[in-house]
């Protein structure tokens, strides 16, 4: 009888910060997925150096390569930002 109190008083607490933990992987995940639209743009204007920090950085390091290396030749467009303050979703 007493052990069922207590798993009756932990279970809960135990659960809500088990979901806190995962609220917490959830946003890091969120963060760090691309669009649809960001691939597209990689894949149409990415050279074979944009391609080695893909593979040794991850895709968010290589895009924000770049980027700035469109920014700096002039190239840069004007809606680039408004690319990033899209939602994040998947790319399939």
């Amino acid at each position: 009888m007493r052990m069922q109190g207590l798993a009756t008083l932990l279970f809960p607490a135990v659960l809500m910060l088990f979901a806190l933990a995962m609220e917490k992987v959830q946003n890091r995940i969120d963060r760090l997925a691309v669009s649809r639209d960001h691939v597209e743009e990689f894949l149409e204007s990415g050279g074979a150096d944009h391609v080695d920090t893909l593979a040794t950085q991850g895709f968010p390091a290589a895009l924000d390569e770049l980027r700035s290396r469109r920014s700096k030749n002039g190239h840069g467009t004007s809606d680039s930002s408004d690319a990033l303050s899209t939602s994040p979703q998947r790319a399939s």
